[in-house]
């Protein structure tokens, strides 16, 4: 047991590290690998001069019906007579690469805060960082190269526990960030080969964990084919198409009737339609649950049957295992649907080059434990969280604090105090501090800080510790009250009842802000919406800031912002809804509303109800004005070919229909006016509205966002990507997309664009 504090004790971890592998470089044949010379390199599929397809399919030729059986676990066995060692599918890089056997590696923002940048190279930059770190830590021997990540779920509602791990409510938005990071993580700065390997999960329509009598292993999604078509498929769509994601993972959940894994229609439309060119992966034991749970299948043979004919590949768990000898013998499988699935298997670690040898005398073999936690990675975490964080209230501009005019500050609350503000998936970060110790370290010598807690832990069930947190907010002239949400309260497994913040929390807050010489500033922790309404109107409080769950350096990225030597700029990738919505079933999938039953809808496009803080929300320092340029198109021509139908009094015509919408593309221009005293980045996001609202087309939409850097008083310009079969389109009921034609209105802020679409 380290006895050391604890960044010396990651310091010493990591010199470890450092000499384990030079160890392992010294004795080359410690480390396991596949094709290792002289024995075992001559097979075909270890000729690198061979195309991947005609290795794989060596590979799979020497393989006994034993040999293959085994290879549809993720704990995959070692084959000793062909070389082939043992190797582990499951590894994971949400934002860091975790639960590596020894070492530490950089802890960034939770997904859900690195969203609230909307920026698109920011994204990029932390997949090609965790991708690198991965590769760094394969050399080692301690990391596997296929990356169970991103979850680009729809954030549909506030209680699930795993809406954290997503980029949002938007699909559009979780689209752009799929693709960023599955690109950054699978090719990094390399351009040879597959860097590591990114999954997309869960395929599809999940995002309910437990809730009510309902949980992830039986739960039926019932999803509207215009739901499917404009919410919940198109971040897949994009983490294949754009993004190139060499994994898939079907979820556990049914959609419509038909659990995912064995939905056919579902994962043939990746194959054949989306061009998905890797393996498909269950979520673990999600093959069981065809059976166990769905009662979909008749006995567990007539699972494995169901899921390897639907398209899987592999499973997360010993089910496949352990039952498919038998559905062979009972001619429910055939031999060749395992050889397709070995094939896609293979091609994946072919691609990756874990059949070309030692991998540290490969084209990447010069990364080593000196590439994990470097200081490059360190500030992107730094700068993730700075981008992420969200202002959501300052009154009377009492943000930022000025260090020359305070003399004291007190700091109350059980999160202000925790180290570990990762959230689900995260692994060792290679430091970390509290919010409480780096407000300590960033005012040294210009303050004096207290600390209480006022609850013993975050579910805040009593109030014994009121009285001296009250007592030492009162000696301070400013207060910093650090509440909120951890992954006790929400994650995986783990759905909210409610909105409103856990136990005495709230009682406590209102307290301290009664008590304080000074309205007091409130910082939020947690990846979940939150009903903070009293607080938001409470005139003792002054300031509020979202943090989710910011990572290794989230707590200095959090004193530079209150201390002013970082300009807010993150903005809400969720709404964030009253207690009351509550009321609504969980296990409702409709996204739009539904007034003759009471239903409100979900999300800023389709939620009809009061809102605590919207989408896209997000105060700064400074205000700014926007000014489209001349340059922005007023008017975008449609072929004459192109046939319109009319439809609720609006002509339309099917994107289908369309011969290159790629041509229709055009960038909208906006110049951005910094008007405060402190430069800083700024998020530009653009709205439109239909020509009409016709029957299920979302209030608003956004069409596209940039994050540029400002200067003080000083003007900049951006252009942003308007594809209009894409992002001007709605879905129909039936799920195909149609185009209205018309005069679209474009929106930054309160400053508005027109434009016509027509066919002339």
């Amino acid at each position: 047991m380290c006895k050391l504090n604890n960044n010396d004790c990651k310091l010493l971890w990591f010199i470890i590290l450092v000499l384990l592998f030079d160890h392992l470089t010294s004795e080359s044949e410690s480390l396991e690998f596949a094709c290792k010379p002289p024995r075992h390199s001559t097979y075909p599929f270890c000729n690198t001069s061979l195309t991947i397809s005609v290795r794989a399919q060596s590979l799979i030729s020497l393989l006994t019906l034993s040999e293959k059986l085994q290879r549809l676990t993720t704990n995959s066995s070692s084959i000793p007579r062909l070389g082939i060692p043992p190797y582990q599918w499951r590894n994971h890089a949400l934002h860091g690469v975790a639960a590596t056997t020894v070492a530490s590696a950089t802890s960034f923002p939770q997904v859900i805060l690195t969203a609230a940048s909307f920026n698109r190279t920011l994204w990029y930059l932390i997949g090609s960082a965790i991708g690198v770190e991965g590769r760094a830590l394969y050399n080692a021997g301690l990391a596997g190269l296929t990356f169970w990540s991103p979850n680009v779920n729809v954030f549909r509602d506030p209680r699930w526990g795993r809406g954290q791990e997503t980029p949002g409510e938007d699909p559009m938005v979780s689209s752009a960030y799929a693709s960023e990071f599955v690109r950054g993580l699978q090719g990094g700065p390399h351009h040879h080969g597959l860097f590591v390997s990114a999954c997309c999960k869960h395929f599809t329509a999940y995002d309910l964990d437990k809730w009510a009598n309902f949980t992830k292993y039986n739960f039926n999604a019932l999803v509207t084919q215009q739901d499917l078509e404009d919410t919940y498929l198109p971040p897949f769509r994009s983490c294949i198409q754009q993004g190139g994601a060499s994994c898939l993972m079907c979820s556990f959940n049914q959609v419509n009737g038909v659990p995912a894994c064995a939905n056919e229609d579902l994962l043939g439309l990746a194959r054949t339609k989306w061009g998905f060119q890797g393996y498909i992966t269950s979520d673990c034991d999600a093959v069981a649950t065809v059976y166990e749970y769905h009662k979909y299948a008749k006995s567990a043979e007539d699972a494995v049957a169901d899921v390897l004919r639907a398209g899987v590949d592999i499973n997360c768990g010993t089910y496949m295992l352990r039952h498919t000898q038998t559905a062979i013998k009972q001619g429910k499988v055939k031999e060749e649907e395992l050889d397709r699935a070995l094939f896609n298997l293979f091609s994946v670690q072919l691609r990756l080059g874990m059949f070309d040898g030692d991998p540290r005398k490969g084209q990447f073999g010069k990364l080593g434990p000196w590439n994990v936690c470097s200081t490059e990675h360190r500030t992107l975490a730094l700068e993730a969280a700075r981008q992420g964080i969200v202002l959501l209230k300052n009154e009377n501009k009492i943000l930022p604090l000025d260090r020359d005019f305070i003399t004291s500050l007190a700091v109350i609350g059980p999160m202000a105090t925790e180290t570990k503000l990762g959230g689900d998936y995260s692994g060792i970060g290679c430091s970390s501090r509290s919010i409480y110790e780096e407000l300590q370290e960033f005012t040294k010598g210009f303050l004096s800080i207290s600390y209480a807690s006022g609850c013993h832990d975050i579910a805040c069930q009593s109030v014994e510790g009121f009285n001296e947190a009250i007592e030492t907010a009162k000696e301070a002239d400013y207060v910093i009250i650090v509440a909120g949400i951890d992954t006790t309260q929400e994650g995986e497994d783990l759905d909210r009842d409610s909105l409103v913040l856990p136990g005495e929390q709230m009682a406590l807050i209102s307290a301290i802000a009664d008590a304080s010489k000074r309205p007091v500033i409130l910082v939020l922790t947690g990846g979940g919406p939150l009903d903070v309404l009293s607080a938001d109107r409470n005139p003792l409080i002054s300031s509020i800031l979202w943090v989710g769950y910011p990572g290794e350096a989230g707590a200095k990225a959090l004193a530079e912002i209150i201390f002013g030597l970082v300009n807010p700029a993150g903005r809400l990738p969720m709404t964030w809804y009253p207690e009351s919505f509550t009321n609504v079933p969980m296990s409702d999938m409709n996204m739009r509303a539904d007034p003759s039953r009471g239903y409100p809808g979900r999300t800023y496009r389709f939620y009809t109800g009061t809102r605590i803080y919207g989408f896209g929300h997000g105060l700064s320092y400074s205000a700014f004005s926007y000014k489209f340029l001349s340059s922005s198109p007023t008017k975008i021509s449609l072929h004459k070919s192109l046939k319109a139908e009319r439809l609720e009094g609006v002509d339309e015509v099917l994107v289908d229909d369309m011969q290159d919408c790629s041509k229709l593309r055009f960038g909208m221009q906006v110049s951005v006016m910094n008007l405060g005293d402190l430069d800083g980045r700024h998020v530009v996001m653009l709205f439109s509205r239909w020509p009409k609202v016709l029957q299920g087309s979302p209030t608003t939409q956004l069409v596209g966002f940039s994050s540029v850097h400002t200067v003080s008083y000083e003007s900049i310009e951006t252009s942003i990507l308007v594809d209009p079969c894409q992002h001007l389109s709605l879905a129909h009921e039936s799920g195909k997309r149609i185009l209205p034609l018309g005069s679209y209105t474009f929106s930054v802020r309160d400053t508005h664009h027109t434009l016509s679409l027509q066919i002339y």
